[in-house]
């Protein structure tokens, strides 16, 4: 039996097998992709789109697209509505978890019942049991849940044999931030001390740049972006693609346009690193 391993991220998810050489190798998407975005799009008959398409459609049509349910997992309170339907965090990012694995039994040509998910370490047991049960939903047999910190000193491990050292893993994902010690001796990995947080991720440094944006296009034009959800779903893609450009960059230009008005906001890197500090 074949298992799979599966990062269930915030923002972007990918699915990994073994090859014929035991290296961990990453399956495309049927779009080619490496990593499929975490987003659902839903339609008027209940039928779904996830990933790419997905994504680019959250400005078209936001009511009905679904981001982010990573910092849902466990949530006793948390539903989306779609139609007559109510989906639970599991059973959406049961979604995701279906098209990772349905486009890598399509290029591989072979079923993929089992599979192991990670997990930030310092998820409780009801985010725990939640994405074991989003697993099943999806059809696996879900082996084990495994913490991102921990899987990352595997393949650190695996790539040093010899290796006997303490380590930091610092994860900052999309949606979700933890940082683990581990220490590895003779193979072994043992978790000295982990924390984190499920709230803060790089959805939150393009927050900061969504306010910024939105408070300028305020005093411009009279208009707030925030009441209009379609513009600022508009504004997040754009907010993303800036916060990129920052990284090589020193400035960049961000177009805003509500309502029929428009204006350009230059952010510079300096101000982008004071608004996150």
């Amino acid at each position: 039996m074949k298992a799979v391993g599966i990062d269930l991220g915030t923002t972007f998810s990918c699915l990994a097998v073994l090859n014929d050489y035991g290296k961990p190798e990453i399956i495309p998407n049927s779009e080619g992709e490496r990593i499929t975005p975490s987003v659902i799009m839903f339609d008027s008959e209940n039928q779904f789109t996830v990933g790419t398409i997905a994504k680019n459609s959250a400005v078209a049509d936001p009511d009905n697209v679904v981001e982010f349910v990573k910092r849902q997992m466990g949530s006793a309170d948390y539903v989306f509505i779609h139609g007559e339907k109510e989906f639970r965090p599991e059973a959406l990012s049961a979604l995701i978890i279906k098209k990772l694995v349905t486009d890598a039994q399509t290029l591989l040509g072979t079923e993929l019942p089992a599979a192991v998910i990670t997990v930030p370490a310092y998820f409780d047991d009801a985010r725990r049991q939640a994405t074991m049960d989003a697993g099943k939903i999806a059809g696996l047999n879900v082996l084990a849940i495994v913490n991102e910190p921990t899987a990352a000193a595997l393949a650190y491990g695996m790539s040093n044999p010899d290796l006997n050292q303490r380590i930091m893993v610092y994860d900052l994902g999309g949606g979700t931030f933890d940082v683990t010690i581990l220490e590895i001796e003779e193979g072994k990995i043992r978790v000295v001390a982990t924390d984190g947080d499920h709230m803060l991720g790089g959805k939150d440094f393009d927050d900061r740049i969504i306010m910024y944006c939105a408070e300028e296009f305020r005093k411009a034009h009279g208009i707030d972006l925030l009441d209009d959800l379609e513009s600022l779903q508009d504004l997040r893609q754009r907010a993303e693609e800036a916060k990129k450009a920052l990284s090589i960059r020193e400035s960049a230009k961000i177009a805003v346009s509500a309502q029929g008005e428009r204006h350009t906001v230059e952010l510079s890197r300096n101000q982008f690193e004071e608004m996150t500090a």
